[in-house]
């Protein structure tokens, strides 16, 4: 697991880019930013709807489980009409989908971090982000009434915090590359 982290180091860095950037924006542009998501979902589960619509009456003869597929296209076409009726259940619905990605990332992110501990300094940075990432998760299921706004504020910190640990992580890990690189031409 060491190997991966370290010959991928980048790549922490870079996730970290993005969420520091993706948080920034977010603080300039909030009305845009939860506008766009919530549009930019409905647009999504409106093509998905379609397209397995069409997948539904485009199956082989024969084939059984065609109205699965139809059901499917008919829930992603409603969902889609939705989100552009009401804007505001699905920011709340959003909300939700945001909160549990956050905490299932974060405790990946913890156990993660124990088993680099044995490895590396500097795991705790990692431990930390996936402490934030729970926490952040547990606020917004606590706290949905606090509206949408100024969730994406919260969205928001917890991306440009979480891009820097990340960020951080990635470039301490670096360093380690070399070191890990002259261990294994040791043994």
């Amino acid at each position: 697991m060491i190997a991966v982290f370290t010959s991928n180091w980048w790549a922490l860095v870079l996730r970290g880019l993005v969420a520091l950037l993706f948080g920034i924006l977010t603080f300039v542009w909030p009305e845009v930013s939860l506008t766009a998501l919530v549009f930019l979902f409905g647009a999504y589960a409106l093509a998905d709807g379609l397209f397995a619509a069409i997948a539904a009456f485009r199956a082989p003869e024969g084939y059984k489980h065609w109205w699965a597929l139809l059901l499917q296209g008919v829930f992603g076409v409603a969902a889609g009409v939705l989100a552009f009726v009401w804007p505001g259940i699905t920011a709340l619905v959003l909300l939700y989908l945001i909160a549990a990605w956050a905490f299932v990332t974060g405790v990946f992110d913890i156990a993660a971090a124990f088993y680099l501990r044995r490895l590396i300094s500097g795991e705790w940075l990692l431990a930390l982000g996936g402490v934030l990432s729970v926490l952040f998760g547990l606020m917004l299921v606590a706290w949905p009434g606090a509206g949408a706004l100024a969730v994406l504020w919260l969205i928001g910190a917890y991306a440009i915090l979480f891009g820097a640990l990340l960020m951080a992580l990635g470039l301490r890990l670096r360093g380690r590359r070399a070191r890990l690189v002259e261990i294994r031409a040791v043994a």
